[in-house]
């Protein structure tokens, strides 16, 4: 049984850009008759290492409050928008044939559709009414990685047929004006729309070698939506950095090893930029100078956290810049709700 390649990546964002110094000002306003020592917090708008982020939505929309019906009707709408631009222009990269599609993988939290968004990405697309839907719903950031694992298990048993994975979060629409939480403040600062999709399947491409998950007990609380009267109230946790410092090492080796890999014969990290200080850290356990992660601190600079989409748009960099050669290994991860981690594994 041959592994499946990565035929190629694409992504998609939406028309509204706002800049930091933009939603820093929002957020001052916003929050400046509830938090004391928001002199203090404000800094954080510079360090999360954001410059600008597009959303759905113009700028004024932030600025009234919305119900949940309202929030999720526009995430229906845009999703199913900007799924299908991504796929089109990963499809079109590939030069693949939309009958050529086995199976869809439509990844996303941040809304709710029934029936989910990919049933009706099948015919816009053009793929066939017999294609396999798989829609994923609550992995979070960690998703596009998770998509991309359940993508290469399906075509390793399929290998006649092309799989199709689209990621798309839309964490605009799920800002709560009346949330004056540290947590909402820091998603203000941080999260953003897009999408990227994925065609996987026999060809050239980067070799998709296995992957692997963990769930890590004891951690649920690190992040996640409460559910409340206006929709998906963020739950956020500062603790995110100390998981990748105390975890992440031990756990990426046991990946490898799994795999008959070694964990210092991996050169290239595609890792998901939950923050500025999550990325840090990432170096830290790895081993690498700071700064190292430059396509992950380039999409976080200038998109954002896009949750499950951003280790996608990375991936995509990545294989535009050509800094790989033939047999090189690397580990695509992300880690999201659960609290989880995602990791799948490739040769150059």
């Amino acid at each position: 049984m041959t592994n499946p390649s990565v035929l190629s990546v694409a992504s998609a964002v939406p028309p509204h850009r706002v800049s930091q110094d933009e939603a820093k000002e929002f957020a001052n306003a916003l929050f400046s008759e509830t938090h004391r020592d928001l002199g203090r917090l404000m800094p954080l708008f510079d360090n999360v290492a954001v410059e600008g982020r597009n959303f759905c939505v113009p700028y004024e929309w932030f600025e009234r409050d919305h119900t949940f019906p309202e929030r999720n009707a526009l995430y229906v709408e845009h999703a199913l928008d900007l799924s299908e631009k991504a796929a089109r222009r990963a499809l079109d990269k590939a030069g693949a044939a939309p009958e050529n599609v086995g199976a869809l993988f439509f990844v996303s939290t941040t809304g709710i559709s029934t029936p989910s968004v990919d049933s009706y990405l099948l015919p816009r697309l053009g793929l066939s009414e017999h294609a396999r839907r798989v829609p994923v719903w609550g992995l979070g950031c960690s998703a596009g990685a998770g998509g991309l694992a359940l993508a290469t298990d399906r075509a390793r048993l399929y290998p006649d047929k092309l799989v199709l994975l689209v990621a798309v979060e839309l964490s605009g629409l799920t800002f709560q004006r009346n949330d004056l939480s540290k947590a909402n403040l820091v998603s203000t600062a941080l999260f953003a729309d897009g999408a990227a999709a994925v065609v996987v399947g026999e060809g050239d491409g980067p070799e998709l070698l296995g992957a692997s998950t963990v769930t890590w007990r004891g951690t649920e609380n690190v992040m996640g939506w409460e559910v409340v009267e206006t929709g998906l109230k963020v739950q956020l946790s500062k603790s995110v950095p100390n998981v990748v410092r105390e975890r992440v090492r031990d756990d990426l080796a046991r990946a490898a090893a799994d795999l008959g890999l070694d964990l210092a014969d991996l050169r290239h990290f595609v890792l998901h930029p939950g923050g500025a200080k999550v990325l840090d850290a990432f170096e830290e356990v790895l081993g690498l100078s700071h700064g190292a992660l430059v396509h992950p601190r380039s999409v976080l600079r200038e998109h954002g956290n896009m949750s499950s989409a951003t280790v996608l748009f990375i991936l995509e960099r990545f294989l535009e810049s050509g800094e790989y050669v033939p047999g090189d290994l690397g580990v695509l991860s992300a880690m999201g709700p659960g609290f989880s981690a995602e990791h799948v594994f490739f040769a150059c």
